[in-house]
């Protein structure tokens, strides 16, 4: 039997206590929290701040283009069509981009197409016309097409798993801060500084000024060491692994190759069933947003509003995706996507119909707060699954796929909401809620467990219809 040692334990003196799991800690200071949480995300902060800067200009053109378009002479059916332009190239380009962001810099071509997004955004000042406008909302959405899959193939893989929720609930944060700013910024300037040219220059300015800090500030991995891009949860930088395992990821091996070196659990195919139904969720997303473009301020016009309330309402919109979007990423880091997909899907589909009550166009700004706080629960659950359902080393390919379906909806509601307009303004409200509820169960039905987990490896359940198993019937990858 063995002997029993006795340790003396020293007395403690009564102003000194142990640190117990029951107590409290004690507060960090300010700076300390400020330092950590710069030292986590550091490494994105300047793509944050250049996508504030963008929609800066962004919400300032918001609210004015439909207006200026019509005061040109353009007729609602027509206006459709311009605004659909924009995703239009989108829906042809965004994939092909996102495909070669994923095998070359990002920074280029982050930088090129805020370059011609904002000089294609101020020229309908100089050239009008149906055509003209047309040509140049297209090649603004071309300049948008290349730069926005690089940027969120970027922010995919410089964040872990852990912490890609809350990742784009910044991103999403960011945007909704300068959709807040830029409405008041653009209606100041328009009011002081020659009429609503200003604002059409404002946005140009904006879009370079962020290309100009991407190119100076954003730091990023050679495009082979993108295979393995899963940082550890305490920093956002890249690990150094193997060149010769990377390389063999960035080529993309045979499916064999595939299956002995990449993550368990990680799908193998692109297009697996958790991308097909955050692409399907996406759609309906944005059939909300292209239906608002088109209608939203000739809406707000008809029950007497006036510009500066129609920009508070586009203000209005992106405080609470400003202020809830990180909160909501870290929830959906910790607790899953599914919940927060639901809620965000619902909350504007409810609204949609609320709105065709309205005869107070006042009304509107708690409505649109309503609707504003779905869209910022459901962006970064979405964007979360389509990290977790994207193969090592395709974060931009999946990124630009899942673009180009929003950009569909946008496409289909521009198209549409201006036909059903011209019959009647308030149908294609009706149409934009049921979109929104039908891709809500399409996605349900078809996404299952896989929009349950944020998990991206070994952590998510294998799916034998998602990736390979070792069997001859396995599908190649796409």
């Amino acid at each position: 039997m063995a002997a029993t040692v006795v340790v003396p334990v020293p007395c403690v003196p009564s102003t000194t206590r142990d640190p117990s799991p029951t107590m409290p800690t004690p507060t960090r200071d300010p700076r300390d929290r400020l330092t950590a949480w710069l030292d986590r995300w550091g490494g994105v902060l300047p793509l944050l701040v250049a996508e504030f800067v963008v929609w800066l200009g962004f919400g300032g053109l918001l609210p004015v283009l439909p207006l200026y378009f019509v005061e040109q002479g353009i007729d609602l059916a027509t206006l459709g069509l311009v605004i659909a332009a924009w995703p239009a190239a989108r829906l042809v380009t965004e994939p092909i981009f996102g495909w070669l962001a994923d095998r070359t810099r990002r920074v280029p071509l982050m930088v090129v197409g805020l370059i011609v997004t904002g000089l294609a955004g101020a020229l309908p000042l100089v050239f009008t016309g149906p055509v003209a406008f047309l040509i140049l909302r297209a090649t603004s959405g071309l300049g948008a097409a290349v730069y926005d899959p690089a940027a969120r193939g970027f922010l995919t893989d410089a964040t872990p798993p852990e912490r890609r929720g809350e990742a784009f609930g910044l991103y999403g944060a960011a945007q909704m801060g300068g959709l807040l700013l830029g409405p008041s910024i653009g209606a100041f300037g328009a009011s002081q500084f020659g009429g609503i040219g200003f604002v059409f220059v404002f946005s140009a300015i904006t879009s370079v000024v962020a290309a100009v800090g991407i190119a100076v500030r954003v730091r990023e991995e050679g495009h082979e060491r993108r295979a393995h891009a899963t940082p550890p949860p305490d920093r956002t930088e890249f690990p150094n692994d193997n060149p010769l395992v990377e390389e063999r990821w960035a080529r993309g091996l045979a499916a064999d190759e595939v299956r002995s070196e990449r993550p368990a659990g990680a799908p193998l195919r692109l297009l697996n069933r958790g991308l097909i139904a955050v692409l399907i969720l996406n759609v309906g997303g944005f059939f909300g947003s292209g239906t608002y473009e088109v209608i939203w301020s000739l809406f707000l016009e008809g029950l007497g509003a006036d510009l500066a309330l129609i920009g508070l309402t586009f203000a209005m919109f992106g405080l609470p995706v400003l202020l809830l979007s990180p909160i909501a990423g870290r929830m959906v880091d910790k607790r899953g996507p599914l919940p927060f997909i639901v809620l965000g899907m619902v909350l504007p589909a409810v609204t949609g119909i609320l709105y065709t009550f309205l005869v107070d166009p006042v009304l509107a700004v708690p409505l649109i707060l309503v609707e504003a706080t779905g869209f910022a629960l459901l962006n970064p659950a979405l964007y979360t699954v389509v990290a977790a359902n994207s193969p090592p080393g395709r974060s931009s390919t999946a990124q630009g796929i899942y673009g180009a379906a929003g950009t569909l909806g946008f496409i289909a509601a521009s198209l549409v909401a201006g036909v059903l307009a011209a019959q009647n303004i308030l149908y294609p409200f009706y149409l934009f809620s049921a979109v929104m509820a039908t891709t809500l169960v399409i996605g349900l039905v078809i996404g299952r467990d896989r929009l349950r987990s944020t998990a991206s490896g070994a952590d998510q359940r294998p799916d034998p219809t998602d990736q390979a198993s070792g069997h001859p019937t396995d599908a190649p990858v796409v």
